[in-house]
């Protein structure tokens, strides 16, 4: 049945049926995330980190409403380049499929995808999360909910910082989700190494990490985890700096009215405005740190099911 609607491309298939380490990599950040042609450099970057640090990149996308688990240098190109591609989170991917549209997928979607191809790491920027003022207008990304229930893990530099923090946190620790600290004891804030919030437990060691998310879903315990891998300290941004270019930008998109899916790449995109650039180089950055980290991740846990 699966066939139906699942591409996946051949160096990722073999990988998968060999039992070699896979890393699921997001497409929205090619398509709304980053202007081209910085967008198509960086995916195809990643993509070679990945490969460097030992595993097989497989990034996923739908394409004429076929899901995509691995593209080729001209459809990351394509999606680069494309002014109509959907953002595509759980509740589009029916619609995107079955009118055969193209759409670049969230951590949500991509998660999913991941999943249903037999992926278990995921590397991505940031999580969403829980929008500042969430209490009146219920803004919660539907990244969570697919952690609470969807077997991937997700290497991330926490969630992005235009978020409510504290909130995301205790939305992920109602639904079980587990926030684990990659060498850090504090949850990162996407463009700096700190929120004010800590983790609920630190690794060192992608061994020690693997063997965490074995057990976990060998028990039964369903659902993601959050592996927050802090920017590296070289690209971090002043604190200071990118919190009053958040807290400017939230206001503006509450003037201007924006709110939903829209609303994560207003905010980007004006914060990079305010920090003349600054914020793209660090989110870049941070992406590749990611992509290493997941690579690593994904070559120990492979080890465990041999």
């Amino acid at each position: 049945m699966l066939e139906r609607y699942l591409d996946i491309k051949p160096d990722v298939s073999e990988a998968l049926k060999k039992g070699k380490p896979v890393v699921a990599l997001e497409s929205t950040i090619i398509s709304h995330g980053m202007p081209y042609p910085k967008n198509v450099e960086t995916a195809l970057n990643v993509e070679k980190i990945v490969r460097e640090n030992g595993a097989v990149p497989a990034t996923i996308a739908i394409l004429e409403g076929r899901l995509k688990v691995g593209l080729s240098e001209n459809e990351i190109e394509y999606l680069g380049k494309a002014r109509d591609v959907v953002k595509t989170s759980r509740r589009d991917i029916p619609f995107i499929v079955s009118k055969k549209l193209d759409g670049a997928t969230t951590v949500a979607s991509t998660m999913i995808i991941a999943a249903l191809a037999g992926i278990k790491v995921f590397a991505t920027g940031g999580i969403g999360g829980v929008h500042r003022g969430a209490q009146e207008t219920f803004d919660i990304s539907a990244d969570l909910q697919e952690l609470a229930q969807t077997n991937v893990a997700v290497v991330c530099a926490g969630a992005k910082s235009i978020l409510d923090i504290g909130l995301t946190l205790e939305y992920l620790e109602t639904n079980g989700v587990p926030v684990v600290g990659y060498g850090t004891d504090e949850f990162p804030a996407f463009y700096t190494r700190k929120s004010g919030h800590k983790v609920d437990y630190r690794v060192d060691r992608a061994e020690e990490l693997a063997a965490t998310l074995k057990a976990k879903w060998d028990l039964g315990l369903n659902g993601g985890v959050v592996v927050a891998n802090p920017i590296p300290e070289e690209y971090e941004m002043n604190y200071d700096v990118i919190t009053k270019a958040i807290n400017d930008a939230v206001i503006e998109a509450e003037a201007k009215g924006i709110r939903g899916k829209e609303t994560t790449p207003f905010l980007l995109a004006r914060v990079k405005e305010l920090t003349g650039g600054d914020s793209l180089e660090s989110n870049i950055a941070l992406v590749y740190n990611n992509a290493k980290i997941a690579a690593q991740l994904s070559v120990e846990l492979v080890k465990l099911y041999k």
